[in-house]
């Protein structure tokens, strides 16, 4: 007979199982009852375990759909892993060499949901420098880094972020409409890089090029960010685009990617 310390406590063991669904399963977003199904646990017992999982920020509530998805709590903990571990560490280096290089700050960032979150940073010595963005939560479409990842999610993902949803404006230059969304996504896909052109901040520039881990998933974005008046867009398409492709490209390749 087992001693009660032996086994796994019901509740902890009911959240790994949720846990194991957003983990395993296609969708970004659940409801209740699917979440129920997918565990074999009646939709009370998994409110109750989403309404915890809420309050600590592992879990968040999609304001619009009401349906659940992974919340930044989780990624807080998982950036200890990354910061010691994962990409984080295999950017450092190149993130380094394109600040030496071009003078000016290069991040590395992720998408969440709607957001484009920023994990690291090489700042440039430049007494005039963009504000760091390390740990900030950004709306993806007026960011490069958001986005150039945006630009590889499928169809209906895309959609089911953004349809009937009003983007926030930031700028004048900000993308406001789902249609001019997709037709700039479009354009990003083709060119293989993300600009963005004084669209979350007027007088900043950034430009974004996708990382890929194994089975050629996008996973993160390597980005350069200055002040528009030193980051041209001849620039920017001429010089910047090429090595910050380089420089993805041999992240990705530690990452898992294989290119062929």
């Amino acid at each position: 007979m087992l001693n009660s310390a032996n086994k796994p406590a019901r509740s902890v063991d009911h959240m790994l199982q949720l846990f194991e669904v957003f983990r395993t399963y296609a969708k970004e977003e659940y409801g209740v009852t699917e979440l129920s199904n997918a565990v074999g646990l009646h939709k009370n017992n998994v409110f109750r375990l989403l309404a915890t999982l809420c309050s600590k920020g592992f879990i968040e509530q999609n304001p619009v759909t009401e349906n659940y998805r992974l919340g930044l709590g989780i990624f807080n903990l998982g950036e200890k892993f990354i910061h010691r571990f994962g990409m984080l560490s295999l950017a450092k280096p190149f993130m380094k060499k394109l600040t030496q290089e071009f003078g000016e700050s290069s991040y590395i960032g992720l998408l969440h949901g709607e957001s484009a979150v920023y994990l690291g940073v090489s700042e440039t010595l430049a007494p005039v420098r963009v504000a760091s963005r390390v740990g900030k939560s950004l709306p993806a479409h007026a960011t490069d880094v958001g986005k150039v990842l945006l630009a590889e999610l499928p169809g209906k993902t895309l959609t089911s972020l953004y349809y009937h949803k009003r983007l926030t404006r930031c700028t004048p230059n900000t993308i406001t409409s789902f249609t001019d969304l997709k037709s700039s996504l479009r354009e990003v896909a083709q060119n293989g890089y993300a600009i963005d052109n004084e669209e979350l901040e007027m007088g900043i520039r950034s430009v974004a090029v996708a990382i890929h881990g194994f089975q050629s998933q996008p996973v993160a974005a390597l980005s350069i960010s200055a002040p528009a008046v030193r980051l041209s867009m001849d620039k920017i398409r001429n010089k910047i685009v090429p090595i910050l492709s380089q420089y993805s490209l041999e992240i990705s390749k530690r990452s898992g990617y294989d290119e062929s």
